[in-house]
């Protein structure tokens, strides 16, 4: 069996599989867009080599760099959002009444399909129905605003079912990380009199930070070619308000069919995302004297 597996034949015919669907689904797709970039197309009959004049038509194009300004907004609110996300896996991690019962509630959005979650925070905004609505009628507030038809609220109300939408993603890495941390070194640090928030903050966010630098990357790249749930509730809209760039390529490609610029913005969108990933790596890079 050992002779068998450590010939380079039988190894290349068990990973063939998978490399070709990874070449068939990722990097051939990949290269397509780069070459449609390229072209004049609506998205039916022939092509029209055009150069980078999408491009150039990208860098002026002031609602490309709207829908940007909107995802690296939702990209930093992602962020911030992981603060909550490890103070609630702290508390889970220890050992209080009822954290059986709310590491199941914390599931439930990760079960739920987007298109799922996008029809109730759709209902739960409703103008004159919705369920914020009318709590804040009943606190007083006359006209509260139309959420989702708000150009001045429509951005931030997409961002909380974002959110929520993934926190019990990343709460489940922090408490698996949690949990992998010796019960030991807790015990010692409460033997010298180390307090809890001493505890949480000097060993238990040290020990997982490698884990906490990869939600981070996680976090700005999922934000930065976010898509589903917000063409779902708004479009990108009213008025471009709620655009992100995957929707503003989606909308170019598929709605006005100019194909061959969408596939400018797809592509530029990756190349953001592959620097956003180099930069927050090279910046979090884990060096000798850390405490991790």
């Amino acid at each position: 069996m050992n002779h068998i597996l450590s010939n380079k034949k039988v190894i290349l015919l068990y990973i063939a599989p998978a490399l070709f669907l990874i070449l068939a689904l990722v990097y051939v797709p990949i290269v397509l867009t780069g070459y449609y970039g390229l072209m004049k197309w609506t998205g039916f009959g022939g092509m029209k080599f055009v150069g980078l004049e999408n491009y150039s038509r990208l860098i002026q194009d002031s609602l490309f760099w709207q829908s940007a300004y909107h995802s690296f907004l939702l990209a930093l609110f992602s962020v911030l959002s992981l603060i909550g996300y490890l103070l609630v896996s702290l508390i889970l991690a220890g050992k209080i009444k009822g954290a059986n019962l709310i590491r199941k509630i914390y599931l439930i959005p990760m079960l739920l399909a987007s298109v799922i979650i996008a029809q109730l925070w759709m209902k739960i905004y409703h103008p004159s129905n919705g369920l914020l609505n009318h709590i804040l009628i009943k606190l007083g507030i006359e006209n509260p605003p139309s959420w989702l038809a708000d150009p001045e609220w429509v951005l931030f109300a997409i961002i909380v079912p974002v959110i929520w939408q993934y926190a019990g993603f990343y709460i489940l890495i922090y408490y698996a990380a949690l949990k992998n941390i010796p019960q030991e070194l807790e015990e010692v640090a409460k033997i010298d009199g180390a307090t809890p928030f001493q505890i949480a903050t000097r060993i238990k966010v040290p020990l997982i930070m490698n884990v906490i630098k990869v939600t981070i990357v996680l976090a700005v790249v999922g934000s930065l070619k976010y898509f589903d749930l917000i063409y779902v509730m708004t479009g990108g809209g009213p008025n471009g308000a709620s655009e992100v760039m995957a929707s503003y390529m989606y909308n170019k490609a598929f709605n006005e069919f100019d194909f061959g610029y969408g596939s400018t913005v797809g592509f530029f969108l990756l190349i953001i995302c592959l620097i956003v990933t180099y930069l927050i790596r090279k910046l979090t890079v884990v060096r000798p004297n850390d405490n991790n």
